[in-house]
């Protein structure tokens, strides 16, 4: 009996199992930044500014006008986790809080009841190219957790253990590996109990190695997804990149990697098996908490907007850091 339960092609975004709610993942080869951190005004001609999703020369506008990233915009009733592997990322916020992280860094943040912020990604280079590597994983709250305050934490790549053996690299964003624990999540995720058996982790995988994924508890939905490199053999398949495997948990399974090295995202996590309805950057259990939450969202604009533009970016100057909505300062 194989261990593989469905394998997928990747798109644009991925598709992820209970309690995740999908993955993004942007590959960017930004060209060199101007003063205002963004590229040079004669690359934008020819590109649909403020839908700029199309990879045109190396890269994507999304959704900003002068730098690269998705402007002011809510979330309620979720999670994202966001893992900047190369690059960078600023955040501003609704509560006041701000940031600038990359380069193996990942936020956690806990949208709860409700928060506006923007993600940009500023051109910090301006002699060389800036490219961006980065995963953003939607991760669902269950009902008792839908209307906590909002809250992110700072998990910079210093305290993100990485293991190496047997031509493998693994890095643990959320769980556990071998007996080596991540760093804790914000504390009202689904991750926060150890019982839930949340994993997040990214693989890299030399030229003909080997890897047995470990197993999990019954019940668990485990994913693999297979974005850079040739191919990989397992359970009598092989598999081009760019597929995903949804795996059983109590079955073990080897992956063998092909003639040039891989790279791999990895979700695992106890479903959370409630109703999910969502409208755009609004999740809930029902229409009717769809509709409370925008006429929230219409009424205070979760706390409304404390900075001078909705595409914020921080100085050239700064490097990276974390302010959190009580005022306490994280410098890197």
């Amino acid at each position: 009996m194989s261990a593989i339960k469905k394998i997928k092609q990747l798109g644009f975004q991925w598709e992820t199992q209970d309690p995740f709610l999908f993955c993004a993942y942007h590959k960017d080869n930004y060209p060199p930044g101007k003063e205002n951190l963004g590229p040079d005004l004669n690359l934008l001609k020819g590109r649909y500014i403020g839908q700029d999703f199309t990879l045109k020369d190396g890269w994507r506008m999304y959704h900003g006008s002068k730098v690269p990233g998705f402007p002011a915009h809510p979330h309620s009733g979720f999670e994202t986790v966001t893992l900047v592997e190369e690059g960078f990322a600023d955040h501003s916020d609704s509560l006041g809080a701000a940031g600038r992280f990359g380069n193996g860094d990942a936020q956690w943040m806990t949208a709860g009841k409700g928060v506006m912020h923007c993600e940009m990604f500023p051109l910090i280079n301006s002699d060389k190219n800036n490219p961006l590597l980065l995963f953003q994983l939607w991760l669902n709250l269950p009902r008792k957790s839908k209307n906590v305050d909002a809250h992110f934490r700072m998990l910079w790549s210093e305290e993100i253990p990485v293991l190496k053996e047997n031509g493998m690299q693994i890095k643990i964003i959320a769980g556990i590996f071998n007996g080596v624990q991540a760093p804790s999540p914000t504390p009202n995720s689904w991750a926060a109990d150890p019982n839930n058996e949340v994993a997040i982790w990214t693989i890299k995988m030399e030229a003909g190695a080997t890897w047995e994924i470990p197993t999990a508890s019954e019940g668990i939905n485990r994913t693999l997804f297979f974005y850079k490199g040739n191919e990989i053999v397992t359970e009598g398949f092989t598999i081009p990149q760019e597929h995903s495997l949804d795996l059983i948990s109590t079955e073990k399974i080897t992956i063998t990697n092909g003639n040039t090295p891989a790279e791999f995202l990895f979700l695992q996590g106890k479903p959370i098996g409630e109703t999910v309805v969502q409208q755009g950057p609004f999740v809930a259990n029902s229409k009717e908490g769809i509709q409370e939450t925008i006429s929230q969202y219409h009424k205070d604009q979760f706390g409304g907007w404390p900075w001078p533009s909705h595409e914020h970016v921080h100085s050239p100057k700064k490097g990276r850091f974390a302010i959190h909505a009580d005022g306490r300062e994280e410098i890197k």
